[in-house]
């Protein structure tokens, strides 16, 4: 199935586009490019070629309320002009949200968008189906633009102190919750002109904060794993470490407890379960190279040298981190970032590993992808 999606690059777009890309015997992805909503050859030529359009692109947050409005029906108008110009019997899936049912010009622009939509498809044989989101949240987030918990990940991470304008609770869904119900409705097509997506969580806004303020205080400042209690909070805790600088804080060095007898180090102290494991690699040789979507592990190297290199799957930037058994240290591996390990010394290289759930051949959440 060939799917497209307006908006590729976005918070959700970006999150879709990539877990599509883990079916390539299911999904084949139809690049799009923004420029495309400006030049009528290659929006039809885009649209001509796909079975499923996902129409994300939207403009959210704008000091004129009036251009938000303007923009998003403009979207969907020439979106729709494509559709018609190429015969499309497509089936468009399209975002809106909880604020349709709000006296905005935002909530307004969605709402009028579906419409226009479901009239394109009631007139063409064209399939629709409509998404009214809750809010979303996830690793990657804009900071003061996509969500209220980017905002205090940001700001938590980078030495600032968050502010609360409206506690109020909240309904949520985690980014890749949201984008297993848009796969599942591209693999059912079937025509809904309004489908609620289900928030997954309600929180109060003070809670939230509450909890990534523990984060900050046991992950960033000591390297504890916290106790997370439920889906919720792994997803929270997840969506947080993505807003981490890595660079700045990797390798962290143990604390080495010595006397007459010898060391004695703590590689992890943790508020979850999971595995731990150990190997041993000879000199030159690389393991990894495999990323993961849900999964908190760290790499603790307490024997011979080592390069661990991180890169987020769709970019190109590699970081590198060198760490020597000698000042034992370790590197948390992030949601998203293949990575490997590598034995860079003349001697076997030691690392110990851990990781928050127990392997399980059939649901391994390992991507294999060379950093």
């Amino acid at each position: 199935m060939k799917v497209g999606i307006t908006g590729q690059n976005g918070f959700v777009g970006r999150h879709l586009y990539n877990t599509l890309g883990l079916y390539p015997d299911e999904f084949v992805r139809v690049d799009f490019r923004k420029e495309y909503f400006d030049d009528e050859k290659k929006l039809d030529q885009f649209v001509s070629q796909c079975d499923t359009i996902v129409h994300l692109a939207a403009m959210n947050r704008h000091e004129s309320e009036q251009v938000i409005y303007e923009t998003n029906v403009e979207l969907v108008r020439r979106l729709i002009a494509a559709l018609e110009r190429t015969g499309s019997k497509a089936h468009v899936l399209v975002s809106s949200s909880t604020q349709e049912e709000r006296d905005n010009l935002y909530g307004r622009s969605k709402k009028e968008g579906r419409e226009a939509l479901i009239s394109w498809a009631q007139a063409n044989g064209g399939k629709l189906t409509g998404l009214l989101i809750p809010n979303v949240f996830g690793a990657f987030g804009k900071p003061f633009y996509n969500s209220f918990i980017a905002t205090f990940c940001f700001q938590l991470t980078h030495g600032e102190i968050p502010t609360i304008a409206n506690d109020g609770f909240v309904n949520l869904i985690y980014v890749q919750e949201l984008v297993e119900d848009i796969i599942r409705q591209i693999r059912e097509k079937v025509h809904q002109p309004l489908y609620t997506v289900q928030s997954t969580a309600t929180k109060k806004v003070s809670e939230v904060l509450e909890l990534l303020e523990n984060f900050r205080d046991l992950y960033l400042y000591k390297g504890e794993i916290p106790v997370l209690h439920d889906r919720f909070e792994l997803n929270l805790f997840n969506t947080y470490r993505s807003f981490i600088d890595h660079q700045a804080i990797y390798p962290r060095k143990f604390q080495l407890h010595t006397d007459p007898r010898g060391t004695f180090v703590e590689i992890i102290r943790m508020g979850i379960g999971g595995q731990s494991s150990y190997s041993t690699t000879v000199p030159g040789i690389t393991r990894g190279n495999h990323f993961h979507t849900r999964k908190i592990e760290r790499f603790a190297v307490i024997q011979g040298k080592a390069r661990i290199q991180l890169r987020k799957m769709d970019t190109d930037e590699v970081m590198d981190f060198y760490l020597d058994g000698t000042e034992p240290s370790f590197v948390d591996m992030p949601i998203w970032y293949t990575h490997n390990i590598t034995n860079i010394g003349d001697v076997e290289l030691i690392t110990c590993f851990w990781i928050n759930e127990p392997y399980d051949p059939a649901d391994p959440d390992t991507y294999f992808l060379e950093v």
